[in-house]
């Protein structure tokens, strides 16, 4: 970037020519006295506008900088947040107004990060805060163009040492529906599709008719975590249950008949969440692949469904079964060599 002021004789003018990224701009003033100082004028003016956008992050057409706190609110304007905003509180919180979108944010979330771990909060807790930071600067860099650079990727989520194991049987799941009375239909509703398609109870919550689509749930965008389409089969005898759409259900309805049904089990340490484990359990029994699982839970990565290695593990004893057995190929060789 640079402005310079030269006079053209030939012309009989002053010219102001800006460059910026192998553009060049030009503003040309009269030759004369008057129009010597005007150039000048107007050359400090740029210089300090330029300086300016360069303080903010305006250079040249681009946008200025948004802080944090604006990517936040555009998020929730823009997109379905209810399964995070447990998270996004504390978040905004900790970032405060002033954090603007870009190094500064993904430091701070950095920082956040050590904090919690200090505080002794899980792994699990402080990859929910992280990325409620990494979905915004993931929306700034990729739907609204505020950043110029993937950032949300310099945020790691380790992998949390205290996840829970929790998996229900279809047993075990019949029994805590068949705990709630038909008077909580749509709390019943929820419980039982969360099972059978591994749906978040946000994303159950924002269903539609619109999302039903032969025999499908199909998710927009701005009804997922990862902000990704996604598209989950419902077995046969759920579907009918798709035609109530939206449901009457609130969180804490839903809360209130889970917990009477699972102390109606004996099964107080489940949790609703335990519901899309189970699902994810249900799907490697039935012989998916463990990319097809994660399309279908809406992971961002195998990485995240590598928590449920250990069920895929279960079927490798049968495969070494079905493969040919060709030790009697070396039965004459061994009788020779003795």
């Amino acid at each position: 970037m640079g402005i310079t002021v030269r006079y053209r004789e030939k012309r009989n003018r002053w010219i102001v020519t800006e460059t910026h990224n192998g553009e060049r701009h030009q503003r040309t003033f009269a030759g004369t006295k008057e129009g010597e100082k005007q150039a000048k004028e107007y050359a400090a003016s740029r210089n300090a506008a330029v300086n300016d956008a360069r303080f903010n992050g305006e250079v040249m057409g681009r946008q200025p900088r948004r802080t944090f706190l604006e990517g936040v609110e555009r998020w929730i304007d823009e997109y379905d947040v209810t399964s995070q905003v447990k998270a996004i509180r504390p978040v905004v919180a900790y970032m405060g107004p002033e954090v603007m979108l870009g190094i500064e944010a993904v430091d701070k979330a950095r920082h956040m990060a050590r904090d919690l771990r200090k505080q002794g909060r899980s792994q699990s807790t402080i990859n929910n805060h992280v990325q409620v930071v990494k979905r915004v600067l993931n929306l700034a860099y990729r739907e609204w163009e505020w950043i110029n650079q993937p950032l949300g990727d310099k945020l790691k989520k380790p992998n949390p040492k205290n996840e829970r194991h929790v998996y229900l049987t279809e047993g075990d799941l019949r029994r805590l529906l068949q705990a709630i009375p038909d008077s909580r239909g749509d709390d019943k509703k929820v419980i039982a599709l969360a099972a059978v398609t591994g749906l978040r109870q946000g994303e159950l919550l924002s269903l539609e008719p619109s999302n039903v689509h032969g025999g499908r749930i199909v998710l927009r965008p701005d009804q997922t975590k990862n902000g990704k389409v996604r598209v989950v089969p419902v077995p046969a005898d759920a579907q009918s249950w798709l035609h109530d759409l939206p449901f009457a259900s609130k969180k804490h309805t839903i809360r209130v008949t889970f917990e009477a049904a699972r102390a109606a089990i004996g099964r107080h340490d489940l949790r609703f969440h335990d519901l899309r484990h189970s699902y994810a359990s249900l799907l490697a029994q039935a012989g998916e692949s463990m990319t097809r699982v994660r399309d279908l839970l809406g992971h961002s990565s195998l990485l995240v469904t590598s928590r449920y290695s250990h069920i895929f593990d279960s079927g490798l004893d049968d495969i070494g079964a079905r493969l040919p057995q060709l030790s009697g190929a070396f039965c004459d060789q061994t009788a020779t060599k003795h």
